[in-house]
């Protein structure tokens, strides 16, 4: 209980005050900036980086199987690989068909 005590006491001192808000300004991040968004992130960055992963994802399930073949690796890896390209696969074309849904939408609204 002392030593519980004691590192309460050590935050409030000068030093943890100092602590406590460079922890605070890193959670907040920079002023002005939208709370929960990392700074240079926009939609197409996004969108391009989940791609590269999808992509990964595929290339390394297929690198899985070739190990698999070759007697390299065992069955639940490539099943766990596979699984994981299926899931970012169905991600990519769900998210594909939201994309193309919305933009229908927007093309048939009246100006």
């Amino acid at each position: 209980m002392i030593n519980r005590i004691q590192s309460i006491a050590s935050l409030t001192g000068s030093n943890g005050v100092d602590q406590i808000g460079k922890t605070a300004s890193s959670i907040m991040g920079t002023p002005g900036a939208t709370p929960g968004q990392a700074p240079g992130m926009d939609f197409a960055t996004v969108l391009g980086n989940m791609a590269t992963d999808t992509m990964t994802s595929l290339k390394g399930a297929e690198a899985m199987s070739f190990k698999a073949i070759q007697g390299k690796a065992n069955t639940r890896e490539v099943v766990d690989a596979v699984l994981e390209a299926q899931q970012s696969l169905q991600t990519a074309t769900a998210l594909r068909d939201k994309i193309v849904s919305a933009y229908l939408d927007i093309t048939k609204m009246q100006i």
